[in-house]
């Protein structure tokens, strides 16, 4: 696995067995031990082998060093947990436990609990016991309750129980994870786009994260002192003319970019690639002088403003983007970076929360078009099939070529289903493919003066993806939208007749959304998704993880405005039931009571 490339560590999860405290000539916390630490062990068990950190290594999981029956033994806890650096707590018993003496009172952990569902013993009522408590000090906790009855001495764990155990886990993961560490703004506001206007104290407040600024002439500043890695530069170099190709180039003659310079051009973004990768997480193989600039910005995430002070005199950042969005580079299969295109803040921590919860390389892309059915049948002749005729059309992902290479779909699973693997799980076939689906074309000049290099490449493949949207509404604060669905594959004519009506030389992805059919719904068809949708980026993973998505938002205090996600699988703290008997108003309310996390610590 990758070294952690950021300072503080990884996530760690504290497992508190809490148990009956009476003991006495009948024994009753005696006969509870064996059981309960059974539990405890069990959830160690299952988060170690499903979970892992964003760098690829297995979330660390400790158990309290006794069962937690009185008040000392939960403070014996706390103190272990503390010297470790727990920031989840897990609760597990099989019976009743003194609520308030046992619970964890720390405001800072994200708590969940679990309740064994068993006759013999009243787990049950602990559980809602412990919750009430947790809501009247202002403490929201998840609670997991299986909703078969087991028998007492059945140590198996339900599907349900482990559904909503892994659920609460990689989300807290992700949330922890962002804590104190920096988004970092390479340049400021694109264009006068809304999400490239960086608002601190959301990161802050919200994150627990801090916004870290340079200039983009800090990257002209590094290349003409030689501030960086110059064999890393060397190698880059190499690996890109090798496995990057260049694709045709639209430009007219009169503005088009010779040999020469198209050249000096592969140098100049290659470097930035380079220089962008030492601004985020520091290099130690600087050049002697430069103990500074070795440091970095501690940045889990960055953005690059780019246009257009920028890309109106030197080459544009889109392969720079694309390379480090991606789950490898000329250093082999790696953690993708979050490199936002334009500097679009919001979209940038849409792809870091998705790609925390996932491990997978994230796709940033306008939204840029909604092709109706009838519009389709207009322009191609082609009717639509599979999910873009259920949607009623499908919408065009593109962008001008910063999205991961991985979006391609020419991955596979072991049963041969188109794939964007995990960073981890990507082998050097996978990575072959992907780069053997991928050309660069010389950057569209009418957008792009200084020149540069797009990604080129079609998502040939149906794979089921989420695209979702953070948003900041002033007087409200943040929200997210979520829309899963799937890409969808069209006929090459199709797609070539569609894409002239756009830019050709751009990656290219279109997406159908789930839909329900019902009038007035923001999921009525594709084109009700693109009305209703906030801004003009989404964030797109593979896989449907909405349910994940709206679990993290409500630890994180961000009410999820749209969503097509089962109600089946919404899975909030037990306080939100307090807040009304609608499932998306209960989650505004909850989030103003309880506010963002870190407001207060400043």
């Amino acid at each position: 696995m990758a070294e952690n490339r950021l300072i503080g560590g990884n996530p760690v999860i504290g497992i508190r067995p809490i148990i009956d405290g009476r003991r006495g000539p009948l024994g009753v916390r005696e006969s509870l031990e064996e059981q309960t630490m059974s539990m405890a062990k069990a959830a160690k068990s299952l988060f170690e082998s499903e979970l892992r950190c964003s760098n690829g290594e297995p979330v660390k999981v400790i158990i309290s060093d006794t069962t937690i029956g009185r008040v000392a033994e939960a403070a014996a806890c706390a103190e272990q947990f503390r010297k470790a650096g727990v920031s989840i707590t897990l609760a597990v018993t099989p019976c009743w436990c003194y609520g308030s003496e046992t619970m964890d009172m720390d405001p800072m952990t994200v708590k969940g609990v679990w309740g064994f569902n068993a006759t013999e013993r009243p787990g049950a009522v602990y559980l809602a016991s412990v919750l009430a408590t947790h809501a009247q000090k202002g403490l929201p906790a998840f609670g997991i309750y299986g909703k078969d009855v087991r028998d007492a001495d059945d140590n198996s764990m339900p599907d349900d129980v482990k559904e909503k155990l892994l659920r609460f886990a990689r989300a807290a993961v992700a949330a922890v994870t962002m804590r104190g560490r920096s988004y970092l703004q390479i340049g400021s506001i694109c264009m006068g786009i809304g999400g490239s206007s960086i608002s601190p104290e959301f990161l802050e407040e919200y994150l627990g994260m801090r916004v870290e600024s340079v200039d983009e002439v800090e990257i002209i500043r590094r290349m003409s002192e030689g501030i960086y890695d110059e064999a890393e530069f060397r190698k880059a170099l190499a690996w890109t003319k090798v496995n990057c190709p260049e694709g045709f180039d639209k430009n007219p003659e009169f503005v088009r970019r010779s040999d020469g310079q198209k050249e000096k051009d592969w140098e100049f973004v290659v470097k930035m690639a380079v220089i962008i990768k030492d601004l985020m997480s520091g290099n130690p193989n600087l050049p002697a002088g430069c103990e500074e600039e070795r440091l970095g910005h501690n940045a889990l995430a960055a953005g690059f403003q780019g246009q257009r002070q920028w890309t109106d005199f030197y080459p544009n950042c889109d392969f720079g983007e694309a390379i480090l969005n991606t789950s490898f580079d000329w250093e082999g299969a790696r953690e993708p970076y979050i490199l936002a295109t334009e500097n679009d803040c919001l979209n940038g921590i849409s792809m870091l929360f998705m790609k925390l919860l996932t491990g997978r390389a994230q796709m940033f892309a306008d939204v840029r078009t909604c092709w109706s059915g009838d519009s389709v049948r207009r322009v191609t002749g082609y009717e639509p099939e599979g999910r873009a005729k259920e949607a009623d059309g499908f919408i065009h992902l593109i962008n001008s070529g910063a999205c991961c290479l991985d979006a391609c779909g020419e991955v596979t699973d072991e049963a041969g289903n188109p794939v964007i693997k995990p960073w981890y799980d990507m082998t050097e076939e996978d990575i072959d493919r992907v780069l053997k689906a991928a050309e660069w074309c010389a950057a569209d000049n009418g957008y792009f003066r200084g020149g540069g290099f797009s990604s080129r490449f079609l998502t040939r493949a149906e794979m089921p993806a989420t695209m979702i949207r953070l948003n900041l509404v002033k007087g409200l604060g943040p929200v997210m939208q979520i829309a899963e669905g799937w890409t969808v594959n069209l006929p090459d004519e199709v797609t070539d007749k569609l894409m002239e009506r756009t830019n050709p030389t751009w990656p290219c992805t279109w997406f159908a959304p789930r839909c329900d059919g019902k009038a007035g719904s923001p999921f009525e068809d594709a084109y009700s998704v693109m009305q209703n949708w906030g801004a003009n980026h989404g964030a797109i993973s593979y896989g449907h993880v909405g349910a994940d998505l709206i679990t993290l938002c409500s630890m994180l205090r961000i009410p999820v405005c749209m969503h097509n996600v089962p109600s089946e699988n919404i899975f909030r703290p037990a306080a939100w039931n307090a807040f009304g008997m609608d499932k998306e108003g209960q989650d505004y309310r909850a989030c103003a009571a309880y506010g963002p996390m870190y407001k207060n610590i400043r």
